[in-house]
């Protein structure tokens, strides 16, 4: 086994890679330290040495998605009828992070959430892209900036979050390809409804 003093850098990234699986699988109630630790190949002891505890090893995990956000907000388009269909696409290999956050909503009530604060920045420059499109004349003014986050959200990250729903609604898995290519033509022609005075009969072919 590699130890941590000769390699600590693949050390961390092995308990992190750990972390994340046991996260995914159980939430961060039901994750167990010491399944982590064998998964990775390391000691309690040594897990503790470099994450503190389980909730700041949870911390770390959720970095990587806090990053991905904020490239994704940067990332985005600002055409509503290209934003929903790339939102989409991004969710679509994301399916991990969603899970994430599935256990998190399952299990955390009325607390709040690790890491708030850090993951709380994307959704507010998101929501500043949004007042950004707006004053542009890209999005509709009257069309609340925040719940329209929400919106985007919810209209790209439900099918990942309910496929057994997209299965009895649309007979075809989220996995099909028949289905990403349906939903995404769906969402761009929606996101053609949020541009002002648009002539939506043109998204029909794109």
């Amino acid at each position: 086994m590699v130890t941590s003093r000769r390699d600590p850098v693949r050390t961390r990234e092995r308990i992190l890679r750990a972390a994340r699986r046991e996260f995914v699988a159980k939430g961060i109630a039901g994750a167990r330290v010491d399944a982590i630790a064998r998964a990775a190949a390391v000691n309690k002891r040594m897990l503790y040495h470099y994450f503190g505890d389980k909730d700041a090893l949870y911390r770390a995990v959720l970095r990587e998605s806090i990053a991905t956000n904020l490239d994704l907000v940067a990332a985005a388009p600002p055409d509503t009828a290209d934003l929903l269909p790339f939102l989409f696409a991004r969710v679509l290999k994301r399916g991990d992070g969603i899970r994430l956050l599935q256990w998190e909503a399952l299990g955390i009530g009325d607390r709040k959430p690790v890491a708030e604060d850090e993951r709380r920045k994307a959704w507010v420059e998101g929501s500043e892209r949004i007042r950004d499109a707006q004053r542009a004349g890209q999005v509709h003014q009257d069309l609340d900036a925040e719940c329209l986050v929400l919106s985007l959200m919810a209209l790209t990250m439900f099918p990942l979050a309910f496929p057994q729903l997209v299965r009895m609604v649309t007979g075809l898995q989220v996995s099909d390809a028949d289905f990403q290519q349906r939903q995404t033509r769906f969402l761009r022609r929606l996101g053609a409804y949020l541009r002002p005075g648009a002539a939506v009969t043109k998204e029909k072919h794109r």
